[in-house]
């Protein structure tokens, strides 16, 4: 028989007798990964320049594979991926869960979040191209190997995030995609509330909570460095395909 381990992230905490800004990593504490929610087109911009309507429609949702996770912590690296020839980078804030339930209101909807992390949602941007115009689903666009860059958790009592947090992504240390939390278009208990309605939500769910404007393709020795406030970065590297 075989082991399969699941896959899970870092945790850190505020460092103890240095900077503010500082974190560490809890030893021998990590973050089980359950299910990988994304939310699509959650800022008016990106919903533009991806030939969206902005306008306030409810949410939609796809899932990437919990094994798509890549702790940043532990992996600075992503094989560029197999089947494309254009892959994008796309910055987010990420909601970590840590209670199971159904049907949440959006007044109690904080009392799910365990925490918070920065990701990255890459995407096949051609294949995801191809699957709109032809109607199909978006799995090989959205859900393939190592296609969830994810930093490490910070429990939501350590920090505050407010519609000022700035999001912002950098590849090779140029700006290339930048905006604060208040341009989402769902806030995070509407999010919350709006899924708990089709999905029991669960402790170790992570809901990737959508992309500003600014996204764009990333090529092998492409460096990626994305921030969200005090939030610890989410940092790897583009490295050439893995062989067969």
């Amino acid at each position: 028989m075989f082991e399969v381990v699941p896959p899970t992230l870092s945790i850190v905490t505020r460092a103890a007798s240095k900077s503010s800004s500082a974190w560490e990593v809890l030893k021998g504490c990590r973050f089980p990964v359950n299910r990988i929610y994304c939310v699509g087109r959650n800022y008016r911009e990106h919903a533009l320049e991806m030939g969206g309507n902005p306008d306030r429609e409810p949410p939609f949702y796809f899932q990437k594979p919990a094994n798509a996770i890549v702790d940043t912590i532990e992996t600075c690296s992503v094989h560029y991926p197999p089947m494309t020839s254009n892959l994008h980078y796309e910055g987010e804030l990420v909601v970590a869960l840590g209670k199971s339930g159904q049907n949440v209101s959006e007044r109690d909807a904080s009392d799910y979040i365990y925490g918070y992390a920065v990701g990255c949602d890459l995407t096949r941007r051609d294949l995801q191209a191809q699957a709109k115009k032809e109607s199909r689903p978006w799995d090989t666009a959205k859900g393939f190997d190592s296609s969830a860059p994810c930093g490490p958790i910070v429990e939501k009592g350590e920090m505050e995030l407010t519609d000022s947090t700035v999001l912002a992504l950098h590849v090779n240390n140029k700006l290339r995609q930048e905006s604060t939390l208040g341009h989402m278009i769902w806030s995070i208990p509407e999010m919350i509330s709006h899924l708990s309605t089709y999905f029991r939500i669960q402790p170790g769910d992570l809901i990737f909570t959508g992309t500003p404007a600014g996204v764009g393709p990333l090529k092998v020795n492409n460096s990626v460095d994305i921030s969200c406030g005090d939030l610890p970065t989410c940092t790897f590297s583009i490295v050439d395909p893995l062989k067969p």
